[in-house]
């Protein structure tokens, strides 16, 4: 018996033992993938592909110190939409520092997009440079972004550039079943200088979690000036910013 007793505590300790080592040989980092098929790229209220499908994917990697790095890439159109552009891709590239203090949390960093591609010309590159800092209590996020460069390419009709735009919204993401959430946004676009180029945004829907999936289903819309020569109606005579519906399937590796 007592024999029993000593070999169950060499193997209970050996497992302790192992266990420990286990967590001091756990990684201080995470790296995380993303893939999203979604029936159009809308992005700040405004269609990227025309109202076509898009097909998007990201690389997170995340220090437990609360520095992170990430890239993502979508399909686009609206550059090459416009007729004498080959530029069919949005790859975006971040950098920052995020934390949490209590129910509290905050984010902070910089964002690059970068559009490769083929430009005539004396074309204003869309390359942008983006700064945010984020706050979020429980469900609620509130985050602005300010523009380093021209927004997107776009210059103020004074020929000015438009560095100095920005962008604040307030996204709720309200948890109302286990991997069900029900979401609300709504932000808005200020482009320098070019009143008639800013604008309102909103988004409504939800996601739910199934079969190893996150699904998303929403309506999105603006206040955007999308008729007949205004800023926001392309070469296809489409309002960039009319209101519609959006689904996304993704999953994160």
């Amino acid at each position: 018996m007592r024999k029993t007793l000593i070999a169950t505590a060499l193997i209970a300790g050996f497992a302790a033992s192992g266990s420990a080592m286990a967590e001091e040989a756990k990684a201080p980092y995470t790296l995380t993938g993303n893939f999203t098929l979604a029936s159009e790229y809308i992005y700040r209220g405004i269609t990227q592909t025309n109202h076509k499908p898009a097909i998007q994917g990201g690389i997170d990697f995340a220090h437990e110190s609360g520095i992170y790095l990430g890239t993502w890439a979508s399909n686009i159109s609206w550059l090459s939409d416009a007729g004498g552009i080959s530029a069919p891709i949005e790859m975006d590239f971040y950098g920052g520092y995020k934390g949490t203090a209590g129910d509290f949390g905050y984010d902070v960093g910089l964002l690059q997009y970068y559009y490769p591609g083929t430009y005539p010309d004396g074309f204003t590159s869309p390359n942008t440079l983006e700064g945010y800092v984020a706050g979020s209590y429980k469900w609620i996020t509130l985050k602005g972004s300010y523009s380093f460069t021209n927004l997107f390419g776009a210059k103020a009709p004074n020929g000015d550039k438009t560095s100095g735009s920005y962008y604040l919204d307030a996204t709720g993401t309200f948890p109302v079943a286990e991997g069900v959430n029900l979401v609300a946004h709504v932000g808005y676009q200020s482009v320098k200088g070019f009143d008639d180029a800013s604008y309102t945004d909103y988004k409504l829907g939800g996601t739910a979690d199934a079969l190893g999936l996150t699904f998303g289903l929403f309506y999105s819309g603006t206040n955007a000036k999308g008729d007949a020569g205004e800023f926001y109606h392309n070469a296809f005579d489409k309002d960039m910013g009319a209101g519609r519906v959006l689904f996304t399937v993704g999953k994160t590796l």
